[in-house]
């Protein structure tokens, strides 16, 4: 691959570059999808009344709330992880093409992931209205609905950075590319315009040797 290959979809830790904000905010999002995940699991589930043992969801008792704030903090949190691995190993991949998919592959998770922190955050927010508070440890349903609109923001950023650095790619990838047909800088061997030289006769043709004195006389009649 080419210098010029090289130079699409540049790093995204390069020195003073808008991408390198975006490297920043991978672990905030993490720790984030974390205090979001781990307050649920721990103190998300709680006991009404002695009179129910079973635990329901602090927020309203749904518990499809809590196991979707779970999931996506989850994944997302898996998701930080291996853009930063690939973040890493971003600089030694020389192929165009395998920069460009990781790029849209960022830029599209990034986008539906702000849109499902979006929906966590309206929804627990809306069950929390409706919470009794007085059964719920709520502190820590303050703390899960606040991650989640942070996390909103954060990955809203994500998908702004993942948008801007696709773009200059595309951009680059266009200037850079050159039509076969148009290049007129690649130097052709010249066509060759005289003809041979000279004939030469084959060093194999027999030779007709002079007819001598002593050759063969056809019979005269």
């Amino acid at each position: 691959m080419s210098d010029k290959g090289m130079s699409l979809f540049p790093l995204p830790s390069t020195p003073g570059s808008e991408t390198n904000i975006q490297a920043s905010k991978d672990p905030a999002d993490g720790v984030f999808a974390i205090v979001v995940f781990a307050t649920i699991m721990s103190e998300g589930y709680v006991t009404p009344s002695a009179k129910e043992p079973t635990t329901q969801c602090m927020f309203d008792s749904n518990d499809a709330a809590c196991q979707y704030g779970m999931g996506i903090g989850i994944l997302a949190f898996m998701a930080c992880v291996a853009f930063l691995v690939a973040d890493a190993y971003f600089p030694q991949i020389s192929n165009a093409k395998s920069r460009k998919h990781i790029v849209i592959v960022d830029l599209i998770f990034s986008g539906v992931w702000t849109f499902l922190w979006f929906v966590c955050f309206c929804h627990l927010a809306n069950l929390w209205s409706h919470t009794d508070v007085k059964t719920v440890v709520a502190d820590a349903a303050r703390a899960v609905v606040a991650f989640s609109f942070f996390s909103t923001g954060t990955w809203g950023l994500l998908t702004i950075f993942a948008l801007k650095r696709y773009r200059q790619g595309v951009t680059e990838f266009g200037e850079s590319y050159t039509d076969p047909a148009n290049d007129h800088t690649t130097p052709y061997p010249p066509y060759p315009t005289s003809g041979p030289e000279s004939y030469q006769q084959s060093p194999y043709t027999p030779q007709s040797e002079p007819l001598g004195d002593g050759g063969y006389q056809p019979p005269v009649y």
